[in-house]
């Protein structure tokens, strides 16, 4: 460890500040227990909601940017043209020139242009780790010029972020799938690519009176509760559900659904056309959610495998570790990531999110009593993830490349002018050499 607490800044350049977000409340748990140990300030691309993280300063990139239209996680790039996103880099480069004066490294969460921030930064004498835990895939069908202009714009995003990715010290990938992914799709250094997982706040999330909770949400006793936390997107399908409960109409079993999304819409006709017993809650606080949870019999993951490379969820879900902290059983998808956490029949179920598993789960549903059972085995299955340990993980990381850089800018012998020059002509199109950038991340 260093003597002197480390300055970090964690910016989030494809979001907006939404309390209600899960991204945000990964970024915002984490840095809250990351200023135990270093001074964080949090950048977001504006600041829809206020901070609230003890410890921990908050900026905007471009206050003047405001989102429009249904918002999704990801959402602070959402419908933005060709030449306010070059508007928007050359921002962000500016930040990072900025920022060398006042941080000692900045941890750059994972977006559209993945890196861009990190590798200006980096250039700019600021170690940059990018922090991924998304890598994007084309689903969609091209039937026009302009969904082939949005293809084409996204495989130009993917590689530049590739290209940027390969220029910082380190890459932080939330689960060993994704680093997996990372270091084939974007060519990066196996020794560059960490993994760390995300963690729990016990101290909101854990168990609760499910009686209490049922009254205060207004919840019958008697219902067999099923409950979806987050987004209704791309890569949350409750579809399949919605048309299952209607197919099936098990007695007594009812859905809620708590959170918003570009998809909320066609989930609500969906239930309204099949005639199923859904909730829509929409976004409730923060501090809410574990009520909603407590009055759950089954938390649900409804994940689309095919939004995902290989048909397979590798990036780190925040929302089912904290179900299960919350001593509730899980049902998912079977894909690695998620079965480390939701053991089939002990902490929970793994299922297809498909029309056909829909029904056969709905038609031979244990009853009340024997979800409840699982519900020790659930909190157990988290017991050690914690935003502390995750935390401390990344200090260890950004000690280290702080540390590399000041060694580095140590062995540095001034350049002659014409040296000088080339160097300078090599940043100013991006490159970088290995000497600037530090040693391996491993």
């Amino acid at each position: 460890m260093t003597s002197r607490r480390l300055s970090i800044c964690y910016a989030a350049p494809g979001l907006h500040l939404r309390a209600s977000s899960g991204p945000t409340r990964n970024l915002l748990s984490l840095a809250e227990a990351l200023a135990q140990w270093a001074d964080v300030t949090v950048a977001f691309r504006s600041l829809l909601d206020p901070v609230e993280s003890v410890g921990v300063r908050a900026l905007a990139l471009d206050p003047s940017a405001s989102p429009g239209g249904a918002l999704g996680d990801d959402n602070a790039m959402r419908g933005l043209r060709p030449v306010a996103h070059l508007a928007y880099c050359r921002r962000l480069r500016t930040f990072a020139r900025s920022a060398a004066d006042s941080f000692d490294v900045i941890l750059e969460k994972g977006w559209r242009l993945s890196g861009w921030l990190a590798a200006a930064a980096t250039r700019a004498g600021v170690p940059g780790v990018v922090v991924e835990n998304d890598l994007r895939l084309w689903t969609a069908p091209v039937r026009g010029l302009g969904d082939a202009a949005r293809m084409a714009a996204h495989h130009a995003a993917e590689a530049v972020a590739a290209s940027r990715c390969r220029q910082v010290p380190c890459v932080i990938a939330e689960t060993a799938e994704m680093r997996a992914r990372l270091i084939q799709r974007r060519r990066l250094a196996p020794d560059r690519v960490e993994v760390v997982g995300l963690g729990v706040d016990h101290a909101r999330f854990r168990p609760l009176d499910d009686a209490d909770a049922r009254a205060a949400l207004g919840i019958a006793p008697e219902a067999l509760v099923l409950l979806y936390v987050g987004a209704m997107d791309e890569y949350h399908d409750l579809l399949p559900l919605i048309a299952a409960l209607g197919h099936v109409r098990p007695p007594h079993v009812e859905l809620h659904v708590v959170g918003d999304g570009e998809y909320r819409a066609r989930c609500e006709r969906e239930a309204a056309g099949a005639g199923a017993r859904v909730r829509f809650h929409g976004r409730v606080p923060h501090a809410e959610v574990p009520r909603y949870i407590a009055a759950a019999d089954l938390c649900v993951a409804p994940y689309r495998a095919e939004a995902f490379h290989g048909g397979e969820v590798m990036f780190a879900t925040l929302k089912i570790p904290e179900y299960l902290a919350c001593g509730r059983p899980v049902l998912s998808v079977p894909s690695p990531a998620i079965a480390r956490l939701v053991i089939d029949g002990r902490t929970g179920f793994l299922r297809p999110n498909d029309g056909a598993a829909w029904r056969d789960v709905l038609a031979t549903l244990p009853g009340r009593a024997a979800l409840a059972a699982l519900r020790p085995a659930a909190v157990e299955a988290v017991r050690e993830v914690s935003w502390d340990r995750t935390a401390r993980r990344y200090l260890d990381i950004c000690e280290r490349v702080a540390a590399e850089r000041r060694a580095g800018a140590r062995r540095a012998v001034p350049a002659a002018p014409a040296a000088a020059a080339a160097v300078g002509a090599i940043d100013t199109v991006g490159g970088a050499d290995e000497e600037r950038r530090g040693t391996a991340c491993r």
